[in-house]
C-alpha cells in the first residue's frame, strides 16, 4: 500500500549560499538552518522512498515564451545550480510521476503540463540541498507558476493538492511518499508584472525572462544586484498568522485570498505560499509543527520551517 509518510513547508533562499557571512541576524539565520537539518532529520526518520517536491520557478527553468500554472516532471529532470544550490540530473520516481499525471487527467480533474526534460531552480532545489541531503530518495518535481501572472487561484492550488492526494494513494505497490513545499513567506522581490514594466530594471528583468531560455546565466549578474538593492518588506504578522493555520490544520483557509489580496498583504513572493498549500492539501490538512520562523531582512524573506505528520495528528483525535 502507498501511503503519505510526512509533510515539510520550509522557506527558500539562495542568499542563504551566497551572503552568509554577509548576513547580520546570524543568531536567526543558525536557527532557521538548524530547524532545515530538524526537518531534514524528520524526513530521513519517515523513511520515503519518494519525495513530491513542489516549488516555485524564478525564470530559470521557464520563461515567458511558455508559462503553464502545473508542470509535473516525468521523465529527466535537471537542476540549474545557481547561487550554490545543486545542478545537474536528479533523480526522478518516473512510474509514480507518470501515474499521477495520467490519473488526473483521466480523472477529469486537472491538465496538468508535464514535461519528460525539465528544468528546475533553487525554487526546488534549495530544498534538496538543505532538506534531502544524503537521502536516498526519488523526487516528482512539480513546479507552481507564482511569479508570472496570471497566477492560479490558491483554491485551485489546494484541489489540486488533494488530487494528487488521491493519486498517490491508489499507487499500486508499497512506497512511502513525502511532500515539501519549498517558498514563502512574506517577501517583496524587485520584480514587475511583465504585462506592464516600468523603467530600466523592470525592462530589464522582462526581457531575461523571454530570452533566457538558451542563455539565462548571461542574464544572473545583473538580477542578483537588482535584488541586492532591493528593501526588504516583511510582515511577520501574516507569517505568524499563517503559520498558526498551518499547526491547527486550517492551511484551507488560504484560499480566502484572491492573488491581488494576498500581494497586498505579504508581497510578490508571498504568493509562493501556494507550494505550503498544496503540500498540506496531500497531508489531507493534518496539524503541522513550527521549527522555526525568522524573519531574515537581509534575505528579503520570512524563513520558516514545518513539519506535517499524519502519523502523530491521527495519534492527537480523541
Amino acid at each position: 500500500m502507498t501511503e503519505i509518510v510526512l509533510g515539510v513547508g520550509a522557506s527558500h533562499s539562495t542568499l542563504m549560499n551566497t551572503h552568509w557571512d554577509e548576513t547580520l541576524h546570524k543568531d536567526r539565520a543558525e536557527r532557521f538552518r538548524d530547524a532545515l537539518k530538524a526537518a531534514r532529520d524528520e524526513l530521513a526518520a519517515a523513511r520515503p522512498d519518494t519525495v513530491i517536491l513542489v516549488g516555485s520557478n524564478h525564470f530559470r527553468g521557464f520563461w515567458l515564451d511558455l508559462i503553464p500554472s502545473f508542470t509535473l516532471g516525468v521523465g529527466e529532470c535537471i537542476a540549474s545550480g545557481e547561487s550554490g544550490t545543486p545542478k545537474g540530473p536528479q533523480p526522478v520516481d518516473v512510474p509514480l510521476a507518470r501515474h499521477i499525471a495520467n490519473s488526473l487527467v483521466e480523472g477529469g480533474r486537472f491538465d496538468p503540463a508535464y514535461s519528460a526534460r525539465l528544468q528546475i531552480d533553487h525554487g526546488q532545489s534549495h530544498a534538496v540541498q538543505y532538506l534531502l541531503d544524503g537521502l536516498d530518495v526519488e523526487i516528482v518535481p512539480l513546479v507552481v507558476n507564482v511569479f508570472a501572472p496570471p497566477l492560479p487561484t490558491l483554491a485551485r492550488c489546494e484541489q489540486l493538492g488533494s488530487a494528487i492526494r488521491d493519486a498517490v494513494l491508489a499507487f499500486p505497490g508499497d512506497r512511502r511518499v513525502a511532500v515539501i513545499g519549498s517558498g514563502g513567506l512574506s517577501h517583496r522581490l524587485p520584480w514587475p508584472d511583465w504585462r506592464d514594466p516600468h523603467g530600466e530594471d523592470e525592462e530589464f528583468m522582462v526581457g531575461a525572462w523571454l530570452n533566457g531560455r538558451e542563455n539565462w546565466q548571461d542574464y544572473d549578474a545583473r538580477r542578483r544586484e537588482i535584488i541586492r538593492a532591493a528593501e526588504a518588506a516583511l510582515n511577520p504578522e501574516f507569517d505568524d498568522e499563517f503559520l498558526s493555520l498551518v499547526e491547527h490544520g486550517r492551511t484551507h483557509r488560504m484560499t480566502e485570498y484572491s492573488t491581488e489580496e494576498l500581494e497586498k498583504a505579504a508581497g510578490n513572493g508571498a504568493q509562493e505560499v501556494r507550494t505550503w498549500l498544496l503540500m498540506a492539501a496531500l497531508l489531507d490538512h493534518a496539524p503541522g509543527r513550527r521549527l522555526a520562523y525568522e524573519p531574515m531582512p537581509e534575505w528579503l524573506t520570512g524563513m520558516a520551517v514545518a513539519v506535517l505528520d499524519p502519523v502523530q495528528s491521527t495519534e492527537r483525535q480523541p
